[in-house]
């Protein structure tokens, strides 16, 4: 038995991609997309369709709109491919704006239901921000589920769970490349930094008792993903997908309730004064959590400037 096929043993795989093939090859039960996927998909011939019918059938729309749409026929025909759930992104522009990003969710899900798919099958992903957060509060109350997203710390994994999030992905790669980069030094296995991020997170919430779900996302190697085997969801790109199917090397679940149980950890305050002092306390998580919105939202940019030029 291959790791991958070991490794869907003790944790839910998903695929990190927006191209509906590498989905086909690899049987991962959820997928996930944000405006770096899309873009990328639509700069290929097969996806290339997906656009133009975006375009032509909404061409009396604002492009903001046409975006929408783009994100849900790609989120359809994932969902005609995984039997779970597929993640759909809010306009990484909103992400200090707790009111426009409720919207947004609403609105993203009832394009998705008027195609017919029920809200459980969708995870509108939000990034963890303050405001975000907040988002996902009252959209989670209404029963529209919640992937947050850009998440590098504890106190924004805890700030998620007291909010009700269904998901969290912590960004595991995103955090190595910090640490690579601040020291000079790439760190591989148990002793990965994002690694050790994603375990203490798993810990605290089983020790505390939190329903959401864990999701390691942002992988730049197998040795990340195998460290955190047991964790209840990772999404995997496509090229980390194929060196797990094509080793054979024993795959052992690295993380579990009881050793999260026992671990030593205090439960933190995380109203917003605490939140926002605890992640400015954190360089790697200030930094990356900003970066990671600039680039999403340099990334929708592009998107509309693909799609004004088409109209």
């Amino acid at each position: 038995m291959n790791q991958l096929d070991q490794l869907k043993q003790y944790t839910t795989v998903v695929a990190d991609t927006g191209d509906f093939q590498s989905m086909q090859a690899y049987t991962p039960r959820d997928a996930t997309t944000n405006p770096s996927l899309i873009l990328k998909a639509v700069q290929k011939p097969e996806y290339q369709p997906l656009l133009e019918q975006a375009v032509a059938a909404n061409k009396d729309k604002s492009t903001d709109a046409i975006i929408d749409q783009l994100l849900i026929s790609f989120g359809l025909k994932i969902l005609d491919i995984v039997p779970g759930r597929v993640s759909t992104e809010t306009d990484a522009r909103l992400s200090f704006d707790t009111e426009a990003t409720v919207a947004k969710g609403r609105q993203l899900i009832a394009l998705y239901e008027a195609a017919g798919i029920p809200r459980d099958r969708i995870l509108i992903k939000i990034a963890s921000t303050w405001e975000g957060i907040r988002a996902a509060e009252i959209l989670e109350k209404e029963g529209i589920r919640c992937n947050m997203t850009l998440l590098f710390c504890l106190a924004q994994a805890v700030a998620c769970a007291e909010a009700g999030a269904q998901l969290i992905s912590p960004f595991v790669g995103r955090i190595y490349d910090w640490f690579k980069k601040q020291t000079g030094q790439e760190i591989f296995g148990a002793d990965d930094p994002g690694v050790l991020s994603v375990k203490r997170i798993y810990n605290y919430y089983r020790k505390f008792g939190y329903k959401t779900e864990i999701m390691g996302a942002s992988f730049r190697n197998t040795s990340q993903i195998l460290e955190l085997a047991g964790c209840d969801l990772l999404t995997i790109s496509p090229d980390l997908l194929q060196k797990l199917s094509e080793s054979n090397n024993t795959v052992s679940p690295k993380l579990n309730k009881e050793a999260a149980l026992a671990s030593d950890l205090e439960r933190i305050a995380v109203d917003e004064k605490s939140f926002r002092f605890a992640l400015n306390e954190d360089a790697m998580a200030t930094e990356k959590l900003s970066e990671g919105i600039r680039l999403f939202c340099a990334d929708t940019v592009k998107l509309e400037q693909m799609i004004e030029s088409m109209r």
